[in-house]
């Protein structure tokens, strides 16, 4: 039965779902904004499905085909949210979407209405598209045309549909991984469709679940398990018990490790840890037991050769409700624990590279520190590579189990901010390490280590000792009640927020992005070189320290401390090996 729907019924029973585990929330759920669930389209929007209905007739009567246009999806769920959308998917009936895509163009010509060229987007079944499917642009908007699919698939390990053919929107909207998903917006009759009738249901009690049963969905195409849980914390939306229940099944958990290209998961992984509440989709995934199928799929001979099991995965959950109080305790945001006033404010500084409004990188700086909480349970851990040296089984995790690169930081970012944990540990400054030769000279070197400030890698001290904090507070963050424990969360506080206001004191916050004075072509000359050499990152070295006691320093001062050291014999220009400058004479 197709369920068309203009106007909801008042007296719609609302969904009940249930969660295996009741979920803390960190954002709010979406709430549709009137009861009558009416579309309204912007003056574009109206002029395209004008243009659209037209079209359609005109097919009829110039060449005898009768088809009919929906938007599917995602612009119809977001409509009936009341937000904006421009991804905008036309699904036809009974015509491939490059027939009408062909024919949309001439009658828009017509009509005098500007297009663009045809685009053919061959199918793509890793990118999740199974069939051909046509683009244009028209009104300003770039349209997608495909025509309307019924899929069958094999029992195998791949998630690839073995026969695809035309398809009611009943059999479409079966194969679509949730009911919100799978509403369409009839541009002829103006009215939208619910063909499983559940998805407008759902999206007014604000549940995910599948349009089949959850289980013959995610073995069809197990990606479907990230995308529910993906929807669920952009929306603040509940999963179905049925569906939890599936996603936990062994069997669908396998079919996701050996189905499911890697760069899909890293994919997905990537817009929740950008989308509106992280630290839900880090629960959820230890809630579901996904962890493993998620964070640890790498290569078996790496697996078997690392030096510790990983950690629970409950730490990860830990770690990312610790950092959203961090980051939520100093902001009107909604903390995570209202109730929890007793502990000290973080140290804005540390605060300040992850809540920098005015960087248009905040949000994936935030990402990545969201993924390396949830990837803490790797920390420390390492294995040997082929020539036995040891590496970070955190940027194992990063580059095979999810396919990241360095495009938002996090291949080169995250394992960074792991190392800086390690050494920012208990940031005492009584200790040694921070005294000697002197206290500014012994802090400003620690800061510009590559492992606490890496300006490529979008590393700053700030962030570095930020996430150190989030891993010494959370093993103290108790699940049972949401709060840290305020004794101990307190004293680890306030010895990073002393060491945050020291650096400041000293005039050492922006340490990391000061350069030499000198370059190496100068030092080469006032040291009387003939050209740079291994010698050379030494000596900069050492004209950083002079800077870092001498704030006050000018280039001719540094220049005149540079030829007295080299007069007292402190610094050796010639540092070849004696091997080389042999083979170079001979």
């Amino acid at each position: 039965m197709l369920l068309r729907w203009k106007l909801l019924p008042s007296h719609l029973l609302r969904l009940r779902t249930i969660s295996s585990m009741a979920l803390l929330r960190t954002s709010t759920r979406r709430q549709i904004p009137n009861d009558n669930l009416k579309i309204e389209l912007t003056e574009t929007e109206h002029q395209l499905c004008t243009l659209l209905d037209e079209c359609c007739t005109d097919l009829k009567q110039t060449k005898d085909i009768s088809t009919s246009c929906r938007i599917a999806g995602g612009w119809v769920r977001d409509k009936l949210l009341g937000m904006q959308s421009n991804d905008i998917d036309i699904a036809l009936t009974s015509i491939m979407g490059s027939d009408f895509a062909s024919h949309l163009s001439s009658f828009a010509t017509l009509k005098s209405i500007k297009t663009g060229a045809v685009a053919i987007i061959n199918p793509n079944p890793e990118q999740s598209k199974h069939l051909q499917t046509a683009r244009i642009p028209i009104f300003g908007l770039e349209l997608d045309l495909v025509n309307l699919r019924s899929e069958e698939y094999a029992n195998n390990n791949s998630r690839i549909p073995t026969a695809i053919a035309f398809g009611t929107p009943l059999q479409d909207a079966l194969r679509r991984d949730i009911t919100i998903n799978a509403l369409f917006y009839n541009i002829h009759t103006r009215e939208v469709e619910d063909c499983t009738e559940k998805g407008i249901d759902d999206l007014k009690s604000g549940t995910i679940r599948t349009p089949l049963p959850p289980r013959e969905t995610f073995l069809d195409d197990p990606l479907r398990i990230l995308r529910s849980l993906r929807f669920a914390t952009r929306f603040g939306f509940e999963i179905v018990p049925e569906l939890a229940e599936a996603v936990k099944d062994p069997v669908i958990q396998d079919a996701l490790v050996t189905k499911v290209k890697r760069e899909r998961v890293g994919e997905e992984i990537s817009k929740m840890m950008k989308g509106p509440d992280p630290t839900r989709t880090i629960q959820m995934i230890d809630d579901l037991s996904l962890y493993e199928a998620i964070f640890n799929v790498v290569p078996p001979e790496i697996k078997s050769s690392l030096s510790a099991p990983l950690a629970s995965s409950t730490s990860s959950v830990k770690a990312a409700l610790t950092l959203h109080t961090l980051l939520t305790s100093n902001s009107n945001s909604t903390p995570t624990n209202p109730q929890q006033t007793d502990l000290p404010p973080v140290h804005p500084t540390l605060l300040s590279t992850a809540k920098d409004t005015t960087n248009t990188n905040t949000n994936t700086t935030t990402a990545r520190l969201y993924l390396a909480a949830a990837l803490i349970p790797h920390f420390g851990v390492i294995y040997p590579d082929k020539k036995k040296r040891p590496q970070s089984a955190v940027e194992c995790a990063v580059r095979e189990s999810l396919k990241l690169g360095t495009q938002n930081h996090y291949l080169d970012g995250i394992p960074l901010l792991f190392e800086a944990a390690g050494k920012l540990e208990n940031p005492d400054l009584s200790q040694e390490k921070f005294k000697m030769p002197s206290e500014r000279v012994a802090i400003g070197l620690f800061l510009r280590e590559k492992a606490l400030h890496h300006p490529s890698s979008d590393t700053r001290w700030q962030l570095s000792a930020l996430f150190s904090l989030v891993r010494e507070l959370s093993p103290h963050y108790d699940l049972a009640t949401n709060q840290l424990d305020s004794p101990q969360a307190t004293r680890i506080i306030e010895l990073y927020n002393a060491f945050a206001a020291r650096v400041e004191e000293l005039g050492l916050a922006n340490v990391g992005e000061e350069k030499p004075l000198l370059n190496g072509n100068q030092v080469c000359q006032i040291l009387g070189a003939a050209r740079p050499g291994a010698w050379t990152g030494s000596v900069l070295a050492r004209v950083m320290e002079w800077q870092l006691a001498n704030p006050k320093t000018t280039l001719e001062e540094c220049a005149a401390w540079l030829t007295d050291e080299q007069s007292a014999g402190r610094i050796d220009i010639d540092s070849e090996p004696a091997t080389k400058r042999a083979r170079t004479q001979g």
